[in-house]
């Protein structure tokens, strides 16, 4: 218990030998040393996240997630070691707000990647609605750019509308002939059974209509092949083109990109909003706590020894300095009248 005590007070920046004599000041420091270290670890798996994000390694993530949350908790000791106590409320109001202020850019940042973890679910969601309607835009700025696919497709319906237009009044001939031989009685046939005048004038029509389908079939199917062709060897090359760009939509999940969908979740959700908040002034409070303890706290034991201390060595350094000022002149006088007595 005694090395977690003292290894608070070193998160504190306090010191030991006067905390040692100060006994109703050493749970406050253990106090202001613990939510130092628990803001260090904070700032550590934020970073770690954040890091993890962008680099997709772990142990890169790691690495550097150590360094930044020893840089944030040697930050914060050092911004709460560097506050003192002092008599007068005003001066160490003033003396705190560049604290206060510093104090809170860091619940920010140290804040944002833990946010991101916490809405991650929903920020997945959000990216996926995103990636699909940027593979949509994707794909529609493509199909703007080979629009030639379109042409030589409306060409191929062309060719086919006239093959179905064909086929169908040779159906409609064969129809006619049908009822014309077995007496089938309308508008259009005798109802005369047998291959009379008028069956044998039909059947040359619908001769005439199948010898012109089967020659526009061979023309047009063969234009229809080439336009096959040349389709499939475009869309074979928007294919590709869509290729070059799917890697970066499926990797459209980095640290600005889950920033940007958080801050569309809040606008879209009330709730969502109201929760980042809280988490925000959270965070706030966490790091900003060790600052308002030492500013409203009364000045205790620990204060007052630590004023003596810096004002023994104070007073030590003057003395130090006026005696060495006064050896210096004393020497510089001794060499003045010695250069007297020579000449």
């Amino acid at each position: 218990m005694e090395k977690i005590t003292r290894f608070f007070w070193f998160c504190s920046g306090a010191n030991f030998n006067l905390l040692q004599k100060s006994p109703t000041d050493r749970n406050k420091y253990v106090g202001i040393g613990g939510t130092i270290f628990f803001t260090g670890i904070l700032a550590t798996l934020s970073a770690g996240y954040a890091l993890f994000t962008i680099f997709q390694s772990s142990y890169a993530a790691i690495g550097f997630a150590l360094i930044w949350g020893l840089m944030i908790f040697n930050l914060d000791r050092f911004i709460v070691s560097s506050m003192r106590k002092r008599a007068n409320a005003w001066s160490e109001w003033k003396m705190a707000i560049p604290r206060l202020i510093m104090a809170v850019i860091l619940a920010l940042v140290i804040s944002k990647p833990l946010e991101l973890k916490i809405f991650e679910r929903e920020i997945n969601r959000k990216l996926d609605e995103q990636k699909i309607q940027m593979m949509v835009d994707s794909k529609d700025a493509l199909s703007a750019s080979f629009n030639e696919i379109g042409v030589l497709e409306a060409r191929k319906d062309s060719l086919s509308r006239a093959i179905q237009k064909a086929t169908a009044y040779r159906d409609q001939l064969q129809q006619e002939y049908d009822h014309e031989r077995f007496g089938v009685k309308t508008d259009g046939s005798s109802g005369i059974v047998g291959l009379g005048t008028n069956a044998k004038k039909k059947e040359q029509q619908l001769d005439a209509a199948q010898l012109e389908l089967n020659q526009m079939k061979a023309d047009h199917q063969n234009r229809i092949d080439i336009l096959d062709q040349e389709i499939f060897s475009l869309g074979t090359q928007k294919e590709a083109e869509f290729q070059k760009v799917k890697p970066q939509i499926d990797g459209f999940d980095g640290m600005a990109a889950r920033i940007d969908a958080l801050a569309d979740l809040t606008s879209e959700s009330q709730a969502i909003r109201y929760a980042n908040i809280m988490i925000i002034l959270l965070f706030v409070a966490v790091e900003t706590a060790p600052i308002f303890v030492k500013l409203i706290s009364p000045r205790g034991p620990y204060d007052y020894l630590l004023d003596l201390a810096e004002k023994n060595i104070e007073v030590y350094a003057s003395e130090k300095t006026e005696k060495l000022e006064y050896e210096s002149n004393l020497r510089l006088m001794n060499i003045r009248i010695h250069n007297k007595t020579s000449n």
